[in-house]
């Protein structure tokens, strides 16, 4: 089993829906961040928000999607070419950055504009719709995710409950349990690397004097809270 490197294990993303104004020279620039998981879902909050604010003039757009950034997209939706969909698709790749790296992904970013009577010029819309997804961003609550492998420990009832609560106790993730008429499942959650996998293999087997050995899941997108 091979290993994937550690940037495209984990992710930040924007927790629900966020939103935050700013004016500018009159112009007003509504900021709307949510979390979206397909093209579809950030599309969809586009055309909410058309119909929200059906009489502003211009609702530009960005999103970028999937654990390693794959699917990015920009609009400037009648804005000249360039002002508004990539500065804020760029802004939404630098706000969460780490060590210089892009984070952020699953977002989608909406800025709807009322026209102030005020022109910004090209270089004073760049940084109007940048600004206005930065500053949105560095108010919003961002949840981490990560890719994590899971296991099944199957138990008798009766030891269960000591085992879950010994796995916690030495900083394993116990997702729930659920208990069968012959026996209950623990759920586990660990870093998808060889070495955190072998090292929960042995500490089960202290605390379980050799006893089951866990059931690999396969891997799933987790939140960490």
């Amino acid at each position: 089993m091979t290993d994937t490197p550690r940037h495209a294990l984990r992710y930040s993303t924007i927790d629900g829906e966020h939103r935050h104004e700013l004016e500018i020279k009159r112009s007003r620039f509504i900021a709307v961040l949510r979390r979206a998981e397909t093209e579809d879902e950030a599309r969809a909050l586009v055309a909410e928000l058309r119909r929200e604010f059906h009489d502003a003039r211009h609702h530009c757009s960005a999103f970028v999607l999937g654990p390693d950034r794959m699917i990015q997209r920009s609009s400037d939706d009648g804005e000249p070419s360039g002002t508004a969909g990539v500065p804020m698709l760029e802004a939404l790749l630098k706000g969460a950055a780490v060590d210089g790296v892009p984070d952020l992904s699953d977002t989608a970013a909406v800025v709807v504009r009322y026209f102030g009577g005020i022109l910004l010029g090209a270089g004073g819309l760049v940084r109007a719709y940048s600004e206005a997804i930065s500053t949105a961003l560095a108010t919003a609550r961002l949840v981490r995710r990560q890719r994590l492998r899971l296991l099944r420990v199957d138990a008798p009832h009766a030891a269960a409950g000591r085992l879950e609560n010994d796995l916690r106790a030495a900083g394993v993730t116990v997702l729930g349990s659920d208990y069968g008429p012959g026996a209950a499942s623990l759920r586990i959650a660990v870093e998808d690397d060889e070495a955190s996998r072998s090292a929960f293999a042995e500490r089960l087997a202290s605390l379980t004097a050799g006893g089951p050995s866990a059931v690999d899941l396969g891997t799933a997108w987790v939140d960490l809270r």
